[in-house]
């Protein structure tokens, strides 16, 4: 039975077009069973079957994936490095190539934690979505401190789930419980505008770390689980070269790093050039540049995904 009830999911889901159908119909049914793919494997191998109850839910998700419902919007979560991360409509989808953008800030928060002997590394995360990138690092990096900005309310509310999680576990918690007083949060969440919040922190950063809205207007992502799905606002970066909003966060990194700070920021894979250019032509008051020499870095599929650069000190 649920052998035969995953080859009818497989088959609906190659049919939708489905990019991954055999994960999506295995982690499908384990969610509707309410175990994890390892579990439900054992039952496949010990040929259990699937109640009714349960095969009825499950048609149902199906239905759901092969009208291009994001996965992570019926599981209801979304893996993030050793993370699991509360999303649903409203919240842009964490992405895998994300994860090399926090890598290159939780390196940077680690060396600066070294070479401190330990004082904690200063941590802004500017358009943080679901919280991803701000957690990653709060998580990996003990005694970070931690900023992260979202300004559009569905978002922040999907951050504030993820972080108040995540505290809870910090604190030895169960991340399902209300207790009062609530732990202490491992990340400071600023409802506001991305290029105009944090100004009380202004030159003390450490890293600037975003993952902002990039893509150009006429770019209309083909995948309906994005275009259909993900937000528009942490989609689309204004302007006909989609940078309008990145300038904006540029300009911000600039007046929040310390000398010697670091700026990472995700952008389109076509981007690359621009990108650079944009943090290179970034000024001060007095009309100097701000950061050295920026350099693009790639993400895990090897594309050009990120660029760096440096405050000049």
């Amino acid at each position: 039975m649920s052998e035969q009830l995953l080859k009818w999911a497989h088959e609906e889901l190659v049919e939708a077009g489905v990019a991954s159908p055999q994960f999506d119909a295995e982690v499908l049914l384990a969610h509707a069973l309410g175990v994890d793919r390892g579990e439900l494997r054992r039952r496949l191998v010990l040929g259990h079957d699937v109640p009714d109850d349960v095969a009825l839910v499950y048609a149902g998700l199906i239905a759901r994936r092969a009208a291009r419902e994001p996965l992570q919007h019926l599981t209801g979560v979304a893996p993030f490095r050793h993370l699991e991360l509360a999303v649903g409509p409203g919240v842009f989808v964490p992405r895998p190539e994300t994860e090399e953008v926090a890598q290159a800030a939780i390196d940077e928060a680690v060396r600066v934690n070294r070479e401190r002997g330990g004082s904690a590394a200063v941590v802004v995360d500017l358009c943080t979505g679901s919280g991803a990138i701000a957690l990653a690092v709060a998580t990996e990096v003990p005694g970070a401190r931690v900023h992260a900005v979202e300004l559009d309310k569905d978002a922040h509310a999907w951050a504030a789930r993820n972080v108040d999680a995540a505290s809870a576990v910090a604190a030895g918690l169960d991340p399902g419980a209300s207790p009062e007083p609530p732990p202490e949060r491992i990340v400071r969440l600023v409802k506001g505008d991305a290029r105009t919040a944090l100004y009380g922190i202004d030159g003390t950063a450490d890293v600037v770390v975003s993952n902002p809205p990039y893509v150009p207007p006429d770019a209309v992502p083909v995948d309906p689980e994005v275009a259909e799905h993900d937000p528009a606002v942490a989609l689309y970066g204004l302007g006909p070269d989609g940078l309008e909003v990145p300038r904006g966060i540029t300009d911000a990194a600039a007046r929040l790093l310390r000398p010697g700070g670091l700026y990472v920021m995700e952008h389109a894979e076509v981007q690359a050039e621009a990108a650079r250019a944009m943090v290179a032509a970034a000024r001060d008051a007095d009309g100097r540049p701000v950061f050295g020499e920026p350099e693009t870095r790639k993400d895990l599929t090897g594309r050009p995904r990120m660029v760096v650069a440096r405050r000049i000190p």
